[in-house]
């Protein structure tokens, strides 16, 4: 053999990219590999961060319309409960019934009276103006049937 025949080889592979221990590579070695690719930290945290804000925002707004009917609830016992002190203040000559109905008005002298006769039922009208027509409830508030 000549010296240009002893020559060692020199593989035109880059060291830093070849391995000994292919199992340890974080990419397929073979072209039948598997492709793996490797995650960007930053779409894992995007992706995370975008599900716990849409669950979030789902619990806040259910939790706002808990807080609206509340409110309403509210609203509405708060109506009820100023209907009856007008209703109690007013003249009447009777003793209210649980589940009856009754007719609120107002008289001549900006008075209220409650009167177990209906609007339609007067053959002339007795009182300046119609206001509600109500039941009595149960806890003694009264139920709005009709307003005038």
């Amino acid at each position: 053999m000549t010296d240009s025949e002893k020559k060692e080889f020199v593989n035109p592979i880059d060291k830093d990219k070849i391995t000994e221990n292919p199992s340890t590579l974080p990419y397929a070695h073979t072209v039948g590999g598997a492709v793996i690719k490797p995650t960007k930290e930053g779409v894992v945290r995007s992706r995370a961060l975008n599900a716990m804000e849409e669950q979030t925002d789902m619990q806040l707004e259910q939790i706002k319309e808990q807080i609206d009917l509340l409110a309403r609830q509210a609203k509405e016992i708060q109506d009820r409960k100023e209907l009856a002190a007008m209703i109690y203040s007013a003249k009447m000559s009777f003793k209210p019934e649980i589940n009856h109905i009754y007719h609120l008005y107002l008289n001549e002298a900006e008075e209220t009276v409650l009167s177990i006769i209906a609007p339609d039922e007067w053959a002339k009208p007795k009182f300046k103006e119609f206001l509600y027509t109500v039941k009595l409830l149960a806890d003694h508030t009264w139920e709005v049937l009709a307003k005038g």
